[in-house]
């Protein structure tokens, strides 16, 4: 069984620079289990590495779609899957980083995926009520059938709320039981699993903050605006998966006119720290090493203290 190193967590919790740091010394390449950044030119607003980041580390799955594409966590493992060959065939050390662990989860248990039972007339129809009613109004219909993907599932994305309404309507089963139906009883793989978890969250979200200025400056507007301009060339259609990406809707209105930069920038700011809260209740369900980064004075450990942890926790699973 082909062992990975996982290095998981919220938003802006420095898990790019982690996995860089420890395929350095592993000989690693590294994947990304990120559900945004698998689109081609949002690199800002996803947070990808930049080709300085990487520091000559191959990285697999950043901008290998359209933003108009539809691409699915089945989309994913199937492609990860080969990635691992490719690389462990070349005597590397796959390294996964990112806080999509619905793409991760699904990779270690899930062995196939209900793709078939399709219904576009139904699909028609919900994301009709999206429109009409509002994200909220759907998100509440699936509530009511299937409370724990909702759970997991923002009312925004759209998308995976119609997918998960119509897994229901069209098979009798929820979404939930679906995916525990279709989960292997041991991982695929042997995994070693870093969670990074800070002790306190307002570290996290001055984080968070200053990562949304820094994108501000590196150009985010600029992809946003790009998503802006097709919605409006093409109104009435269904956009793909790049739409709920934090950090681009929220502009918005702003380019619409009706509210101000400033005001925009925190929608994106609160917007995040509501996905991390989401991904930390993610993650609280796994099973892994969880790695504090910051310190009781509030200061955040160096990468080389956290590789060098991660390391020594590590060093028997890696022997074996």
């Amino acid at each position: 069984m082909n062992k990975i190193l996982s290095i998981t967590g919220p938003t802006a919790s420095g898990k790019t620079a982690l996995s860089i740091g420890l395929a350095s010394v592993l000989g690693g390449e590294i994947i990304s289990c990120d559900s945004m950044q698998i689109y081609r030119g949002l690199t800002v607003g996803t947070a990808a590495p930049t080709p300085e980041e990487m520091q000559g580390i191959p990285h697999w799955g950043i901008g290998i779609c359209d933003p108009l594409d539809s691409f699915s966590a089945a989309d994913w493992v199937a492609l990860a899957d080969g990635w691992i060959s490719d690389i462990t065939g070349r005597g590397k050390f796959p390294i996964f980083c990112g806080g999509t662990g619905q793409y991760l989860d699904s990779l270690l248990y899930i062995s196939s995926f209900v793709e078939n039972n399709r219904d576009d007339a139904l699909r028609e129809e919900l994301f009709r009520i999206a429109e009409s009613e509002g994200n909220d109004a759907l998100h509440r219909i699936l509530a009511d059938i299937d409370p724990e993907a909702a759970e997991t599932i923002h009312p925004n994305n759209v998308k995976r709320v119609v997918r998960a309404i119509e897994i229901y309507r069209t098979t009798g089963k929820t979404k939930t039981e679906t995916d525990r139906l279709q989960m292997t009883p041991e991982k695929r793989y042997d995994e070693f699993r870093v969670i990074l978890e800070f002790a306190d969250r307002q570290v996290l979200y001055d984080r968070i903050d200053l990562r949304v200025g820094l994108m501000l400056e590196a150009g985010i507007l600029e992809e946003a605006r790009m998503l802006w301009k097709y919605a409006k060339e093409h109104p009435g259609t269904v956009p793909g998966t790049a739409w709920q990406a934090i950090g681009y809707k929220e502009f918005f209105p702003y380019f619409d006119g009706f509210c101000s930069l400033e005001e925009a920038a925190d929608q994106v700011r609160q917007a995040s720290r509501n996905y991390a809260k989401r991904q930390l209740t993610w993650f609280r369900r796994s099973e892994g090493y969880r790695l504090t980064p910051d310190r009781p004075d509030g200061t955040v450990r160096t990468g080389a203290e956290m590789v060098e942890e991660v390391l020594t926790a590590a060093a028997d699973w890696l022997k074996n």
